[in-house]
């Protein structure tokens, strides 16, 4: 069965390669699990949508009845479905887990309180407030991958998928460059063809709608 992912139809030109659907796709590019892409309108925001996503945003996934929101909850449920994402051993499944979630829990808020601050807000002060923390953690993280090729289960994992495209973000705001050991796990992990062909993939679909 092809998956089907939803992203939006257009979004401004900063967010073109960022758009959160990219997860899935590299997901599904290096499972080798075969999907398409729909839209929805990022303008206008049907009753549909939130039907499918309560928040309006995307992506979304589809597997038959079964339709997911949320980047991590459809990674999981993909890593579920593909031993190449995630490991089948429990511990080295846990491990997987942990490192996704800690992307999501622990990582990304500071890293988007900065982006909001600087690209939505364009708030000096409140990009002055966010930055401590956001240093803090790139900081934190340091150690961990120093000596690792992979975040998690001494493979790659959708932990990966996660972690690296955070700190895409962290790398876009100009904040990455400080932490070689960190820059240098992102450029390993996005230099697999899976990335590049999800990346080209997304960017070639937003270039259609401008």
């Amino acid at each position: 069965m092809t998956f089907v992912i939803t992203t939006y139809d257009w979004v401004p030109p900063f967010a073109v390669g960022y758009v959160r659907d990219l997860r899935i796709r590299w997901a599904c590019e290096e499972a080798g699990l075969p999907y398409r892409i729909e839209t929805t309108s990022v303008r206008e925001k049907t009753a549909q949508h939130f039907a499918r996503q309560p928040f309006g945003q995307v992506p979304i996934l589809r597997d038959g009845d079964l339709s997911l929101f949320e980047s991590g909850a459809i990674l999981l449920y993909l890593g579920e479905r593909a031993e190449a994402l995630m490991p089948r051993d429990a511990a080295a499944r846990a491990e997987t887990q942990q490192w996704l979630i800690a992307a999501l829990n622990t990582l990304e808020p500071p890293v988007m309180a900065m982006a909001l601050a600087r690209i939505f807000d364009q708030d000096a002060r409140a990009e002055e407030l966010a930055l401590p923390r956001l240093r803090e953690r790139l900081a934190q993280l340091v150690p961990v991958l120093e000596g690792r090729d992979f975040i998690a289960a001494g493979r790659f994992t959708i932990a990966d998928i996660l972690l690296a495209d955070v700190l895409r973000l962290v790398d876009s705001l100009g904040e990455l460059a400080a932490y070689p050991v960190l820059a240098a796990y992102m450029n390993r992990i996005t230099a697999r063809p899976a990335f590049q062909r999800a990346h080209a993939a997304q960017v070639a679909h937003f270039a259609q709608a401008a």
